[in-house]
């Protein structure tokens, strides 16, 4: 279990933009998973980092909170249409310690290529706690 990168909400809040309330709240209202463990303990993990991103992005994309849940519970593939044969698509994949690496689609993520740098020198900045302790 100690190979598990382990977020506490602030990191959550730093990598996704949301604030630690909002998070709160998603979780609160069903949106997110709860975290794992109890009071200073919990933490959270990959999967909801994943969820906090994916419901910003609906969010951005002016969907309501009612259909976001019922997404939520839905695979992501479901909502995007297959990709036309000879369609290109360009994904960043990077190295992070020994058995962890990130895979990003930018554009899917709607992200810009200083969003993508951002996002990873705040991941490298983290994951050397989780990797070492």
């Amino acid at each position: 279990m100690s190979d598990i990168i382990r977020y506490s909400i602030d990191d959550l809040s730093r990598l996704t933009g949301l604030s630690v309330r909002t998070i709160r709240f998603y979780i609160q209202n069903g949106l997110a998973d709860r975290p794992i463990g109890e009071r200073r303990a919990a933490y959270y993990t990959s999967s909801h980092l994943e969820q906090l991103l994916r419901i910003r992005r609906l969010t951005d994309e002016g969907r309501s909170l009612d259909s976001i849940r019922s997404m939520m519970t839905a695979p992501e593939t479901a909502s995007e249409p297959a990709p036309r044969p000879g369609s290109v698509s360009v994904r960043s994949h990077i190295y992070i310690a020994p058995g962890i690496s990130l895979e990003i689609d930018p554009e899917k993520a709607r992200m810009n290529a200083q969003d993508v740098r951002e996002f990873i020198r705040q991941i490298i900045e983290i994951v050397p706690k989780q990797t070492n302790g």
